[in-house]
């Protein structure tokens, strides 16, 4: 541990006052809070607004959306999913690729909740030790997932999936499910805390791996319109889940904006950045191979300056 420990967002909250230094972090809350609500409500109160899970669900009775990389995995251990199923799919794949595939890790995943106490507590304790893991490693293990889901005709990682788990356990409760569903995110929230920073959800997560390629070129993301102003307190690289993607945005003469995969929009950096350098909003989209010139203005605009 760090005899001082460097807590990052005082600073923004003398700026800025308590709200805007939070805001992003409360509506990601309120966002996962809300997907969650929505299948507790048959369970608590009678009113089936969503059945199922974030894996497979039935929103109304009318709306299918289902994860894109469960029905992968089902196509490769050849079992060709009801055309429900197919569709909820490709409505979910359109969503995120329109927006930002990692979206859902910082807004809709439930894990996101274990992973950031982790961090803030590793931060909070200055635990600094910190296993050597690639990012890619998270690609492989995507590509293991859905290779071992061809060999064995299983859908492999469904079985061991925390969000599923989760999920499962929160909605459902069963006894079984929560027991392993709680163990699975112990672990996780003892490896983030104690064994590497962000070790789920930056190297071994393939989730996060498969939406972050399929929301490569979406129309949500950060920038930095205001980098000049910047003033190097490094907050915002102490609160970011994907520190590496904020250089180019603050360095880089071609483009402001975060154009990285990994970044997962959660918007952080705007709410703790006390010079009010950063902004959450949408960008017209970049087809691959191009860029986007700096200064691009949002559609919405992030704390005001």
């Amino acid at each position: 541990m760090s005899a001082t420990v460097r807590r990052p967002g005082p600073a923004a909250i003398r700026e800025k006052g308590w709200f805007l230094a939070h805001r992003w972090l409360l509506a990601r809350r309120a966002a996962q809070l809300g997907f969650l609500l929505l299948f507790l409500s048959g369970p608590l109160f009678g009113v089936w607004i969503a059945k199922g899970t974030l894996s497979s669900s039935l929103t109304l009775g009318v709306l299918p959306l289902s994860d894109p990389l469960m029905t992968v995995q089902s196509l490769a251990a050849r079992h060709l999913p009801e055309a429900t199923g197919l569709l909820g799919a490709v409505l979910v794949l359109a969503a995120y690729a329109a927006s930002r595939g990692r979206l859902y890790c910082s807004w809709v995943c439930p894990v996101n909740v274990v992973t950031d106490a982790a961090a803030a507590l590793r931060r909070r304790l200055g635990i600094r030790a910190n296993m050597a893991l690639s990012r890619r490693l998270r690609l492989l293990v995507l590509a293991a997932v859905v290779l071992a889901s061809a060999a064995t005709g299983v859908l492999v990682w469904e079985a061991v999936n925390p969000v599923t788990l989760l999920h499962r356990a929160l909605v459902f409760g069963t006894l079984t499910a929560g027991g392993l569903a709680w163990t699975v995110v112990a672990a996780i929230f003892l490896f983030d805390l104690a064994v590497t920073a962000r070790g789920w959800c930056g190297h071994l997560c393939p989730v996060g791996a498969f939406y972050g390629q399929i929301g490569r070129w979406g129309t949500v993301a950060v920038s930095a319109p205001q980098r000049e102003r910047c003033d190097h307190c490094k907050d915002c690289y102490l609160v970011c889940p994907e520190p590496h993607v904020i250089t180019p945005a603050l360095t880089d003469a071609a483009s402001d904006i975060i154009e990285s995969p990994d970044c997962t929009a959660c918007g952080r950096c705007v709410d703790v950045c006390p010079q009010s350098v950063f902004v959450l909003g949408i960008h017209p989209p970049r087809l691959a191979g191009t860029r986007r010139t700096a200064g691009a203005a949002p559609l919405h605009q992030g704390d005001p300056t």
